[in-house]
Formats: structure tokens, sequence, C-alpha cells
């Protein structure tokens, strides 16, 4: 039972498996976690890079925080709500003296937690991971110019259903989509140009965290400036703005 909890099988699995009450299986997957930090404690003072993110726990908006080593993937901490009053108690509760050590905190871009970092961590800089950038701008520009472009295209309900069914396709990278998702993607891309903009600035955000270097990143990070701004497109200039407001404060290339 242990090995299958440890391969992060499902409690509800597990019960399933054995055919043991929900409650059992949950008891002897918290005394196996227990164990495994006794024989097994967090070292504080080697902590020098650490991921923080936000998770549902229950419907209407309930929010817990989780804070991880970033190379191990190591849970560190949870604590209920995501603010940052909610955050506090990591840094001057349990990370205490060791935040001086912190090098580095990859976190959400919508989240307030960097101001928190800056206040207890002095050496450590704000990491904003690819995966929420890319999660933001499909929040703050695909969606806009999505939503834009389909109200244009509201006399030709065919387009208009084309366009309105494109989010996923247009953020998934174009080697992962089947035959029909090409299809559907040079669709939108051959008819609507604000879509056909914001798809390669999606790709040239990736390509700064898939430079080999920094100066390709850098040339990257120009290349996108200088697209965004030349652009008709108005979502994609904010929040590229706002991208290089944030750059004197964080760091924009991540391997955590």
């Amino acid at each position: 039972m242990a090995s299958l909890l440890a391969q992060h099988v499902t409690i509800k699995d597990v019960s399933a498996h054995y055919h043991l009450h929900w409650d059992t299986v949950k008891e002897i997957d918290k005394n196996r976690m227990n164990l495994i930090l006794e024989y097994n404690p967090v070292n504080k003072s080697q902590l020098r890079e650490l991921m923080i993110d936000e998770f549902a726990i229950q419907k209407g908006h309930k929010y817990a925080t989780v804070v991880a080593e970033a190379n191990t993937r190591r849970v560190l901490w949870v604590g209920i709500g995501n603010s940052r009053e909610d955050v506090r108690p990591f840094f001057t509760d349990y990370l205490k003296e060791y935040c001086k050590n912190i090098r580095a905190v990859a976190m959400d871009m919508n989240a307030s937690f960097d101001l928190e970092v800056h206040a207890n961590c002095p050496n450590a800089e704000v990491v904003y991971d690819l995966f929420h950038v890319v999660a933001r701008f499909g929040r703050d520009v695909l969606d806009r110019v999505r939503v834009d472009t389909a109200n244009e295209l509201k006399h030709d309900k065919k387009a208009r259903k084309v366009v309105k069914t494109s989010k996923w396709i247009l953020l998934k990278n174009k080697e992962n989509l089947n035959e029909d998702q090409k299809v559907h993607l040079k669709e939108v891309l051959d008819a609507n140009a604000p879509l056909t903009t914001i798809y390669i600035a999606k790709d040239l955000i990736k390509s700064i965290w898939k430079a080999p270097s920094i100066h390709s990143a850098k040339e990257a990070w120009n290349e996108l400036m200088t697209f965004a701004a030349e652009s008709k497109v108005e979502p994609l200039k904010k929040f590229c703005k706002n991208l290089e407001s944030d750059q004197a404060n964080c760091i924009w290339i991540s391997r955590l």
C-alpha cells in the first residue's frame, strides 16, 4: 500500500484496491508521510530556490498556499489563504534566519507574494515561470482579442464559432496538435490578423525561456518588445508593458 501511495496513486483508488475505508487509507498515508519527515528532515540552511503557488481547497473561492523547494519539489509548508499576509508565517515562523540564504522564488504573476519575498528575503530574486506567464497571457491578451474578434464576426456564425473555439489551439505548442487541430489553427490564422499577431507573440514569449544563453534570451526579449510595440493589438501592448515594468525587479529566465 505504501508503495502505491508513494507513487501518488489517489487515496480513493488505493481504498478500492484494498477494499478499505477512505479514512483508513488516509490515516495510513499520514503516518507514512510523518515517518518520511522524521527520518528525512528538511535542512533549512541548505534551501536556496523556492516555489510558491496557490490552489483551491473547496468551492466558494477558498484557497491555500503551498511553498516547495524548487529542485526536489519537496513541499515545505502549506497555509490557508492566498494573500500576502497568509504566506507571511512561512518566512517569519518557519524559515526565520534562513531567509537570507534564499536566492530565487518562483510564483504566479497574479500573486502579491513578491512583496513578501522582497520584505523577508533580501538576497532573493522573484521568478515568474513560463507556465504562469503564458497562463496570464491567455487570460489578458488571447481571451480579449478572441472575444473582440468573435464579436466582429457576429453575422458570420461559422467563422465566429471557429474563433470562439480556438483558445487552446492557439495556446498549445504546434507540435502537440493533431491533424484536425492543425486544420482548425490554419483556419483561424488565415482569416484573423489580430489572432495571428497573438499567436506569434506567444511563441516569442516562449522563446525567451527556451533560449540557450542569457545573451540569446535578451535578444528574444528585445524582439518581443519591438514586435508588441509595432503591433496594432492594444491588449498585447499593455501586457508587454507590464512585463517590461516588472523586469527591473524580477528574473524572467527561469529554470526552476
